[in-house]
């Protein structure tokens, strides 16, 4: 550990904030240090939960911040993925705040009210933690809620009007329920901001920058971010007072990458993409795997297409609600699967053991982009292996990324699923094939972990691959004088809508046979076949083109038909009779087409 420059300059700006000291660390990330956790001031009950968690030393950088963050003091932790940050920032929030059974709770001047509150850029990574922080304050009495979008307001309103000390979420959840005053910050006194550089890089800053503000004046702040990219900095400048900078560091990791992850890149073909995935998930020793995607229909796509290949795998994507989301990272952690296709909302801050292979599909964007990809594996001291797929079009953007973390592989080698080096490389078995004998079949698969039903506030799931969503009217008739209005229409049912004068506004379908047009808040999508199976599309035959004039005041010129009259098979829609005009009567014609 050695003291250094007394400021801190950004990656790629010069902007530059005043820090107090800097703070290096010389050791290994994941060489456990001598002291135990109480040899740093940590509440007995606390480490007391670690211990039955079986973790008794902590990592060089959760040694460095907890002797500063106990003492009140502002930081800025920088450390690469998979360093154990989250104990760093997670033990001194859950010791500083005081719980319903702690002297002095009653003396608080909102009790109940949250005393800590950590922001993150992802759902996923607000789930684990909020974990991590659960797992360690087992046995102490703080209340730990996790706030994220995709779930039920109610549930999580309804946590915070209970009484919580600390608070984990997302920054649009997070600012949604603080707009509303349904979330009060004035009385948190520890701030923490997890991948500060990612929240950067999804546009979250302003509303990280709104919810700081909203906290008081006087408080503790501890920002970790794995690099530090100007607005970064200066928003530590404008929210830190004097703040430590942390930085661990491997003096035999001379690379921006990790030394323990081994790096392939291949020029592959898209069209043999797939067989060449099947065939590395097939190498020797290897556990758990995530394969990278740039698009959500390219997971979707890929998912599927491994599960008919005879694996265990399941898929996170921006078209899945969040409780397949959810529980497919359930099935991944509880060994039910062991490939995950995902897209990049799963790159940043998830920690699962033993994750061996990480795949890109596509070349990422760049340099970061890739860091954080491949940062799924090789954690915690561990091996790892990442394999990056270059298309022909990408070699420009993959030289810019080898040129910028010194890879030495600016030209991929062309490989495709027979090539010989390819099973050399990745220690795959000779003769294996693009499917999973079925003797190695062994895991239950994603439908064998239960689909948790949220309360989804938004998408409950994606469509099949290569299926487009199909979405229905809204709800609500036409009236003169203005169009009825409904709340959002599911599987293409809707509320009647109001008209004045002449015919009334009839209840709107979702589906076109629908008189009206509804101003509904949202379509649901409207799966092949649904209408067929919701009550409004049974009567859409008939009943969406009667009137709504009651009996004996009917239109003139129109009749009821009576009940059965002409009705058509169950199933069928009515055939209407073809007619012709003779001598001013209507007659019906025969379906050959002669008179009756």
């Amino acid at each position: 550990m050695a003291s250094d420059a007394h400021h801190l300059v950004a990656d790629d700006a010069p902007d530059a904030i005043d820090v107090e000291e800097t703070l290096v660390s010389t050791d290994e990330p994941h060489a456990e240090v001598v002291e135990t956790f109480a040899d740093f001031n940590v509440r007995p009950d606390i480490v007391e939960s670690l211990a039955d968690a079986g973790i008794i030393h902590p990592f060089p950088i959760q040694a460095m911040t907890l002797s500063i963050a106990l003492g009140g003091h502002d930081i800025i932790g920088q450390a690469k993925t998979g360093t154990g940050k989250t104990l760093g920032f997670g033990i001194p929030a859950i010791q500083r705040v005081v719980g319903p059974e702690d002297p002095g709770y009653e003396k608080l001047p909102v009790p109940g009210a949250p005393q800590a509150l950590v922001v993150v850029p992802t759902r996923e990574l607000a789930v684990q933690v909020a974990g991590d922080l659960t797992t360690a304050a087992k046995k102490r009495n703080a209340r730990i809620v996790t706030i994220y979008g995709g779930r039920a307001y109610e549930p999580q309103i309804e946590a915070i009007k209970q009484g919580v000390e600390i608070v984990v979420g997302t920054p649009g959840r997070l600012i949604d329920l603080y707009r509303q005053k349904l979330l009060v910050l004035k009385n948190v006194k520890i701030v923490v901001l997890d991948e500060a550089d990612e929240m950067l890089d999804l546009g979250f800053l302003p509303d990280v920058e709104t919810l700081i503000a909203a906290t008081p004046p006087v408080r503790q702040t501890l920002l970790f971010s794995a690099t530090m990219p100007g607005p970064v900095i200066a928003m530590a400048r404008r929210y830190m007072t004097q703040p430590t900078h942390i930085r661990a560091a491997d003096p035999e990791d001379e690379g921006i990458t990790k030394k323990d992850i081994r790096q392939v890149i291949y020029r592959a073909h898209n069209l043999d993409k797939a067989e060449v995935v099947a065939r590395i998930l097939q190498a020797r020793n290897r556990g758990r795997a995530i394969v990278f995607c740039k698009t959500k229909r390219t997971a979707a796509k890929l998912s599927e297409e491994l599960i008919d290949r005879g694996f265990a795998a399941g898929a996170i994507h921006g078209d899945l609600g969040q409780g397949a989301r959810e529980q497919a990272l359930r099935a991944f952690r509880g060994d039910k699967i062991d490939v995950l296709v995902a897209t990049e909302v799963a790159a940043r801050g998830i920690d699962v053991d033993d994750i061996t292979h990480v795949i890109n599909y596509q070349c990422p964007e760049d340099e970061k982009a890739y860091l954080h990809r491949v940062g799924r594996t090789g954690r915690a001291g561990k091996k790892g292996t990442a394999v990056t797929f270059v298309d022909w079009d990408d070699v420009p953007r993959w030289g810019l990324i080898n040129k910028a973390l010194g890879l030495d592989t600016p030209e991929p080698v062309e490989t495709y699923s027979s090539s010989p080096h390819l099973f050399t490389d990745l220690d795959i078995p000779e003769g294996t094939k693009g499917r999973l004998p079925r003797r190695e079949r062994k895991l239950a698969g994603i439908d064998a972990e239960a689909l948790e039903d949220l309360g989804e506030t938004g998408k409950r799931g994606g469509a099949p691959s290569g299926q487009d969503r199909s979405t229905g009217r809204g709800s609500g008739g036409r009236g003169s004088g203005g169009r009825g209005s409904g709340g959002s229409d599911s599987a293409g049912s809707g509320s009647a809508g109001s008209g004045s004068g002449g015919r009334s506004g009839q209840g709107g379908e979702g589906s076109r046979g629908s008189r009206g047009r509804g101003r509904g808040g949202n379509r649901a999508a409207e799966a092949p076949g649904a209408a067929a199976d919701s009550p409004a599309a049974d009567n859409r035959g008939a009943d969406s083109r009667t009137t709504t004039e009651p009996a004996g005041n009917e239109a003139p010129g129109r009749r009821r038909r009576p009940a059965g009259e002409g009705e058509a098979p169950s199933g069928e829609r009515p055939r209407r009779s073809r007619t012709r005009r003779r001598n001013g009567e209507v007659v019906a014609k025969s379906a050959g087409g002669t008179e009756d």
